[in-house]
């Protein structure tokens, strides 16, 4: 848990002073029964009321001295646990940021919102309790044993008696724990995918009228949840009663043992009122362990999942290398011999995939699904490296490029469009940091979109609901083209991303690009869109089967001719 308490760090004088005034609280907590019995002795039992007034102020003292040092500590206690998770859950999204698609794709989404969430909430909580009263417990029973001790040893022996069980006993209950804890969390993390799938799926849920099976669904994780919390649980309650039978027991001894020193005149009642009394904070404080305990290994639990993602290091994305741009090769792009293959998988997605574009083409890219298309556009990002071969882009390796670099001069249109919530000048805008709102609406005219969002109430400021609900497919293409042409990059990455576009408003749309000095790689279906680019490449499962005009293809490639003829492209 090293690397994820290393986050305190900053904060480690606000957690000082907060330890400083719980030692005050605990001074305070172990001095009263000596008080008492100081009251008892001196001014009860020879009925001495100045004796009683002295001791009760002393008393009146430190319980005010107490009140403020636990307001304080708890100011200060609640400034270090909510630094800790700000801080921490900063660091677990960057690290997340940082990876590489293949490590991210180790993780479900909802795992990592899960362990962003409940496992930082879980472990603040125990920090803040840390500060505040966990450490507190075990310093109450040591103190309790050394002062009881110090007021009568014989009588303190008797609380002495059941400790080395306890500790045997707790030691074992902290370890069971985290065990059944680490469970409750993983199945924490199914019931967030449920619900996260089901909910981004409402319209199909609701189209196919599968509301009842997906609530089935939720009920059979929810319900896994709920079994496995309850036996931890259960675990966990069996501390309490028993910290509690075994110290009561002790306290039954060392009250037998304790009258029969009174009654002989070797202790004072003062002192065995002393001794219970400490005994009754020392019970007081193991009953608090059963709580600890829970909290304890829900956090260990949550702490160890978070140090997964800390500590990968492997898998994250090395962003150094060269940041200069050759003039002469801009918007170059070259596959050498390039096969791939998906991380943890022994099947090449794409084979021995070799071609060039040059600076301002277009290449069309087609293919059957599953035909690789899309994983050829993802390694020129380097959104993965490549098995084998290499990949060129403005001239150079990829595996070499600063990666800020290297996708800063690609604007990269993904096949599902993909917008946030908030405003559409800011979802264009998202493409280009700090850009005018004549720079955006030039992109979203260029994306022939610009007419449709003046149309709108609010134009541009017209918010967007939730991946863009309130858009059609269409409108939601076209805001995410403009999204990349806003960044005025060196090439320009479609991936199937004109699919939902009528023909006039797609033709427009290419004419406009026309005038770009972009190189245009476009993923289609449409030999139409095809047809017009200086170049198409053809895929089979992974191969290249054909590469080069669209009349080059007409008639030298039979699976070419077959897709135009089924679209009616033949002239």
């Amino acid at each position: 848990m090293r690397a994820v308490f290393s986050y305190v760090k900053p904060y480690r004088w606000p957690a000082i002073i907060a330890l400083m005034l719980m030692f005050v609280e605990l001074f305070v907590e172990l001095a009263q029964p000596l008080i008492i019995a100081k009251i008892i002795d001196e001014g009860i039992l020879p009925s001495d009321g100045t004796a009683i007034w002295l001791w009760g102020i002393v008393m009146l003292f430190l319980s005010f001295l107490a009140l403020g040092a636990g307001i304080t500590n708890s100011y200060f206690s609640s400034h270090v646990a909510q630094s800790f998770g700000f801080d921490l859950r900063n660091a677990l999204f960057r690290k997340i940021q940082s990876f590489t698609m293949a490590t991210y794709l180790r993780f479900p989404t909802s795992s990592l919102i899960t362990r962003l969430t409940s496992d930082i909430t879980q472990v603040q909580n125990v920090l803040f309790m840390s500060l505040r009263i966990m450490l507190r417990a075990p310093l109450v029973v040591i103190g309790s044993i050394i002062m009881a001790l110090l007021v009568n040893a014989k009588m303190a022996i008797f609380l002495l008696l059941g400790v080395p069980f306890l500790l045997v006993f707790l030691i074992i209950m902290v370890k069971k724990g985290i065990t059944y804890f680490s469970v409750v969390q993983a199945r924490l993390d199914r019931v967030n995918r449920v619900l996260q799938e089901s909910l981004q799926a409402i319209r199909l849920v609701k189209a196919y009228m599968r509301g009842q099976y997906e609530a089935s669904r939720f009920q059979k994780v929810a319900s896994n949840l709920q079994v496995d919390t309850v036996k931890a649980l259960r675990i966990m309650e069996l501390i309490m009663p028993v910290l509690l039978v075994v110290m009561n027991l002790c306290l039954l001894l060392a009250l037998w043992f304790g009258s029969a020193e009174v009654r002989s005149g070797n202790a004072q009642v003062g002192d065995l009122v002393a001794v219970v009394n400490y005994a009754m904070r020392m019970t007081g404080a193991f009953s608090m362990f059963a709580f600890i305990i829970i909290a304890f290994a829900r956090a260990k639990a949550s702490a160890e999942r978070m140090e997964d993602i800390l500590l990968i290091e492997e898998g994250t994305e090395d962003r150094a290398g060269i940041k200069e741009i050759e003039e002469n090769q801009i918007g170059t792009i070259a596959f050498h011999n390039v096969t791939f293959r998906y991380p943890g998988t022994n099947v090449d997605v794409l084979s021995d995939v070799s071609f060039s574009v040059s600076q301002g083409q277009k290449l069309a890219i087609m293919g059957a699904t599953g035909a690789g298309k899309s994983t050829l556009l993802s390694l020129i990002p380097r959104f993965y490296d490549v098995t084998a071969g290499e990949v060129y882009v403005n001239g150079r390796n990829v595996a070499s490029w600063d990666l800020d670099i290297l996708r800063g001069m690609i604007g990269f249109v993904p096949q599902q469009s993909m917008l946030f919530t908030g405003s559409i000048v800011n979802n264009v805008s998202w493409g280009k940091q700090n850009a005018a709102l004549e720079e955006v609406q030039a992109a979203a005219a260029q994306a022939q979109i610009h007419s449709a969002v003046e149309s709108f109430p609010d134009a541009y400021e017209t918010k967007v609901g939730q991946k863009g609900v309130n858009l059609s497919g269409g409108q939601k293409q076209r805001l995410s083209i403009a999204r990349a042409l806003i960044r005025k990059s060196h090439i320009l990455i479609l991936d199937d991303s004109t699919s939902a576009l009528d023909v006039k408003t797609e033709a427009a749309l290419w004419d406009a690009l026309a005038e770009e000095e972009t190189t245009m790689l476009v993923v289609t279906q449409k030999v139409r869109t095809a047809r017009d680019a200086d170049r198409i490449l053809l895929l089979d499962e992974g191969r290249v089967v054909g590469f080069g005009t669209h009349e080059e293809l007409l008639s030298g490639s039979e699976l070419y001719k077959k897709i135009a003829a089924s679209q009616q492209e033949v002239e």
